[in-house]
């Protein structure tokens, strides 16, 4: 196919090449290609790093684990369950954890401490490495190496650094569990399976399976959590290399067999559960995801931004050759041939511009890396083929899809437009061909946004935004016609030209208005999230959260272990009793796990919960449903999460089984409980001041103040009771917080920038017109003073217009992601409005200042001819 003229035959290759490089000196297609290299950028960017931190979790989950596969029980695991797993050639490891009482010789104090007590198999651990140190007079912990298979040697204990610091020991002192003694060989550094729940937050003290009878400690009523852990076959070569290398195929064929068949023993076994590598680190994991949230959400921002830039600059890209493709016509050149030659053009700069922004999105993602590679604490493999694939799709798809439809119009303007210049204007793109692109692109988002609701949400709102926009401002258009109708010949001069210039093309100013509004839109989106979902995410952990719980606080030392806290400058904690209590029937049906089709659900009704009372539901526990009654008898108020998990409503009757006593009530109010504040909760509470038949002991949380020694005079003065440091998962968790968000901040600039391209591209679409209508204005006799003021008045008032609208739409959908999505209470401020269109009128003025600048000093026989 190819281009003929009377002396050369050019090929529509050729011609693409000729004018893709002509056109890159055109200011419209150097704002096409950088908001598609922004575009690509910033979701690759975030797509690269993504798809790193899952194939690192993928491959790094088993040592996570320590094994790549778990059976946890209350009982001991069947030896069938053990067996089966010999049969399919796996190799086993069992443990046994419990909290039980460490004490230390009386020689050396006889303090005493609670402690989760760990045996374990000579072959543990089977994936991941447990890493030993020792311990200075300073407290300062030296690694010392990873530690040998099997646990401790025979009579001997491995602890964790706190437990020296509580009984005031060192490393080869003794140290009794039960009826034994041993002697303390190393600190735990680190711990491969070391899990959560309330049993990790007691000091580990870990010795050998062998050692375990002479405690005395395992008696037929001991709550201990068993676990065999099952590895795939070990290679061949240096024998320590199994403990980390991943399984080969057949291997994991192996441990999938092995995971079916335990499952079914597990689901005629009660509190017998499997556990596998997809809940490794749970809790990493959702740090992760709420940080991917964030990132993905401004990636979203920014290729929407990028749409719209690509849609108006293609558009103006083609109003610019409107005279040169009726030229070609009048030469002869087929429609056919134009159409092949714009659309490999716009090929040609789609692909240049996405492997631009592929390049610049792997750069940046090596931030990402930098700031957030810590959250994983693995090593980071290469990113696969999927984020380079997303990549190209979106920049060959913004260019094709929202840039050659406007462009291809081209190819349909008439010969006679040499002649008469109103001739073969734009038209207004069909909703099929907007529809078909927009679909396109919305799917490729929404696999960008792997969360269905965020990507409805932000999709949704700014689809939903854009047509209010363009009704609103196609009223303002007619206020603003209707106002210069009843000043006529009484208003002045700027007023009426910028009337004129506004009114006079309704729908060119509507499409500004959209262009800036949605531009603006973002943008004050962005403020908003960095300044109040943010800022709440950080209220959920705020730097005066406790960083102390104690729990199994007597009655009768509540006095005075009230005072010794005051005493030690604290002024405020939290403080409640606390029973523990099994759910035993609701609305006088018995309870059993095997009536939940829910995992989680019979997790919970097989364990204990946690009740207390209070005539006042905590400040934090906003009652969501009913009413909380202060003293109402038989009554409790439920957590809504757990009422859900649960099936339990309003009016529903609890009977619970305290150590004996059996306590029954009706919900009477549903409480929102923000697990994550590090403050005391509650499943159940009673609305009552006291319960004197309930067999209480009391929990306390503060912050304890810098500089003092409080844990060992507490544990001293109180052996009885537990204290648990959390201040090291509170640093880190504050310290997540500022990694997120400073890579959130970091990916900003992207959506920013993008933003600004929308605003100068809005106005960078009525360019030409401008010119023209100036020129007339000063062939008649005005100044370039007054065009200047008419300038600057139309573009205040179009960005103040565009900035109000924009900032209330973003209150909405700033509100719906804040609430549905990353559940935080929604703070802003009502004023916002009034804030964005100041915003917004500054941002356009400066915009139409760069993008207008030199149309008003245009020579007027040049714009004219």
């Amino acid at each position: 196919m190819s281009v003929t003229s009377s002396s050369t035959t050019v090929s529509a290759w050729q011609w693409a090449l000729l004018q893709t490089r002509r056109d890159l000196r055109a200011s419209s297609m150097r704002f096409l290609i950088l908001a598609v290299v922004l575009a690509v950028a910033a979701l690759t960017a975030v797509g690269f790093f993504a798809d790193r931190i899952e194939r690192g979790l993928s491959r790094d989950a088993a040592q996570l684990l320590g094994a790549d596969a778990v059976v946890v029980a209350d009982q001991p695991v069947p030896d069938a369950v053990v067996q089966t797993a010999r049969d399919q050639g796996l190799r086993v490891a069992q443990t046994s954890v419990f909290a039980s009482m460490a004490r230390a010789p009386d020689e050396l104090g006889g303090d005493t401490r609670l402690v989760a007590l760990k045996s374990v198999s000579p072959n543990y651990p089977l994936r991941g490495q447990l890493t030993l140190g020792t311990m200075g007079a300073d407290g300062v912990v030296k690694t010392t190496g990873k530690a040998p298979t099997g646990g401790p040697p025979a009579g001997q204990a491995w602890t964790e650094p706190g437990l020296l610091l509580a009984l005031n020991l060192k490393v080869g002192d003794a140290l009794w569990l039960g009826e034994a003694k041993f002697r303390i060989q190393a600190v735990i550094v680190s711990e491969p399976d070391r899990g959560a729940g309330f049993v990790a937050f007691s000091p580990r003290v870990m010795i050998r399976a062998a050692d375990l009878p002479s405690t005395q400690l395992v008696q037929p009523a001991s709550r201990i959590t068993y676990r065999a852990l099952v590895a795939g076959p070990a290679r061949t070569g240096d024998a320590d290399q199994t403990r980390i290398a991943p399984m080969a195929n057949d291997g994991k064929q192996q441990v999938q067999a092995f995971v079916d068949a335990a499952r079914k023993v597990a689901d005629k076994t009660r509190g017998m559960k499997i556990e596998t590598l997809d809940a490794g680190r749970p809790e990493m994991r959702a740090t992760l995801d709420r940080a991917g949230l964030f990132l993905r959400l401004v990636a979203l921002l920014a290729a929407l931004l990028s749409a719209v830039a690509v849609a108006l600059v293609s558009r103006d890209f083609a109003q610019r050759r409107l005279d040169d493709c009726a030229l070609l016509r009048v030469l002869g050149v087929p429609q056919r041939v134009m159409a092949w030659s714009y659309g490999i053009q716009f090929a040609l700069v789609g692909l240049m511009a996405s492997l631009g922004g592929l390049l610049l999105g792997w750069l940046f993602h090596l931030v990402f890396v930098a700031l957030l590679s810590d959250l994983v604490g693995v090593s980071l493999p290469m990113a696969g083929w999927q984020p380079v694939a997303l990549g190209l799709g979106v920049g060959v798809l913004l260019t094709l899809g929202f840039g050659l439809p406007p462009v291809l119009q081209l190819t349909q303007v008439p010969p006679l437009r040499v002649l008469r210049r109103d001739l073969g204007q734009l038209r207004p793109m069909s909703a099929a061909v907007w529809g078909l692109g927009g679909a396109a692109l919305l799917a490729l988002l929404m696999m960008v946004a792997r969360d269905v609701k965020m990507g409805g949400i932000a999709l949704g709102g700014f689809a939903g935004a854009v047509l209010v926009f363009a009704l609103l401002g196609f009223a303002a258009v007619a206020i603003l016609r209707f106002l210069a109708d009843q000043l006529a010949g009484r208003a002045p001069t700027w007023w009426t030209l910028g009337t004129r210039q506004l009114t006079a093309q309704p729908v060119q100013t509507v499409v500004q208005v959209c262009a800036l509004s949605v531009g603006l839109l973002a943008l004050m989106l962005l403020i908003l999230i960095r300044t109040d979902l943010v800022a709440s995410w950080r209220n959920a952990t705020p730097p005066d959260a406790p960083d102390r719980f104690v729990i199994n606080i007597q009655p009768d030392q509540v006095e005075s272990f009230q005072a010794t806290l005051r005493d030690a400058g604290i002024k405020q904690f939290d403080w409640y009793p606390m029973v523990r209590a099994r759910l035993i029937g609701v609305n006088g049906k018995p309870v059993r796990a095997e009536d939940y089709p829910e995992e989680r659900a019979q997790r919970l009704v097989d364990r204990e919960f946690n009740l207390s009372y209070a005539q006042q539901t905590p400040s934090y526990n906003p009652v969501v449903a009913g009413r909380y009654v202060q003293n109402e008898d038989d009554a409790f108020s439920v957590e809504q999460g757990i009422a859900k998990t649960l099936g339990l409503k309003l009016g529903d009757k609890l009977r619970f089984d305290m150590a004996g006593t059996i306590q029954e009530g009706r919900i009477t109010s549903l409480r929102k409980v923000d697990w994550s504040s590090m403050r005391v909760n509650f499943f159940v509470m009673a609305p009552k001041a006291d319960m004197p038949q309930w067999p209480v002991t009391y929990i306390t949380a503060f912050k304890l103040p810098k500089q003092a020694k409080l844990d060992r005079l507490l544990v001293q003065n109180y052996p009885n009771v537990t204290v648990i440091d959390v201040s090291a998962t509170l640093a880190q968790i504050q310290g997540v917080l500022g990694q997120v968000i400073t890579a959130v901040e970091f990916l900003f600039v992207f959506t920013l920038v993008t933003g600004l391209i929308v605003l100068m591209a809005g106005l960078m679409t009525s360019r030409e017109r401008r010119a023209r209508e100036w020129a007339v204005l000063r062939s008649m006799g005005a100044t370039r003073q007054l065009l200047f003021t008419v300038q600057r008045i139309e573009l205040l008032g179009l960005g103040a217009l565009a900035g109000a609208m924009s900032a209330s739409a973003a209150l909405a959908i700033g509100w719906g992601l804040a609430t549905k999505v990353f559940e935080f209470e929604w703070n802003a401020p009502l004023w916002w409005p009034l804030l964005g269109a100041l915003i917004g009128a500054l941002l356009a003025w400066a915009a139409g200042w760069w993008s207008l600048r030199g149309v008003v000093s245009r020579p007027v026989a040049l714009t004219l001819r």
